[in-house]
């Protein structure tokens, strides 16, 4: 194992760290929708006992449910823009790096090389490639530390009472749209069991 990494090495480590937290982001997601459809079943089935206190409890953890969901789809359309970001700057400077290499074997040919002006050139690029990725690194931490404060606030913001009652009711209706469904599937098997002269009368 080296002691010292290339950039690119370290280049590959970032990414492989940004593209792991964009999954747990999106693996927390999913999460979170999970508990929103067991919350879902839970309030349907405290309403339907008339338990008015659990179905309360239940629609405010529903609530706080959303509310973490909405922040944490917030952050990963935060690290995804950053991530856009980044490979900009990478391919931009791809592109300076390459032009440099284009004027240098150009300038050989027709004797025309400059030096000492070449290595200034080439030392300001890797000054500026340093503090772009500086810059970069600044950026993703200030919008990992918003992600943490949103999730701080999560609670606080206000998801309206009406939004999960319809969330609710949207559950209990496809609930009994698949069991009129099951009925009219139920009547059709048996009518097609039934003889002809039967289902004449």
């Amino acid at each position: 194992m080296a002691l010292f990494k290339s950039s690119e090495e370290r280049r590959i480590e970032r990414e492989m760290k940004i593209r792991q937290g964009i999954r747990r982001i999106e693996r927390a997601i999913r999460e979170q929708g999970k508990f929103m459809d067991e919350f879902v079943k839970n309030a349907r089935r405290a309403r339907t006992i008339g338990d008015a206190k659990q179905y309360q409890f239940i629609r405010n953890s529903l609530k706080k449910t959303l509310a973490i969901r909405r922040v944490l789809e917030r952050q990963l359309l935060a690290v995804k823009n950053a991530l856009v970001i980044k490979r900009q700057a990478e391919a931009s400077a791809d592109f300076t790096a390459a032009m440099g290499l284009m004027a240098a074997e150009i300038g050989k040919l027709f004797g025309e090389t400059d030096l000492v002006k070449t290595q200034a050139d080439w030392e300001k690029a890797m000054v500026q490639s340093q503090t772009m990725e500086e810059r970069m690194n600044m950026f993703l931490d200030s919008v990992e530390e918003v992600a943490e404060q949103d999730v701080e606030m999560g609670s606080a913001q206000a998801v309206a009472d009406e939004e999960i009652d319809r969330l609710i009711a949207a559950e209990a209706e496809a609930e009994q749209a698949r069991e009129m469904g099951k009925l009219a599937d139920l009547r059709a098997e048996l009518d097609a069991l039934k003889g002809p002269g039967e289902k004449q009368k």
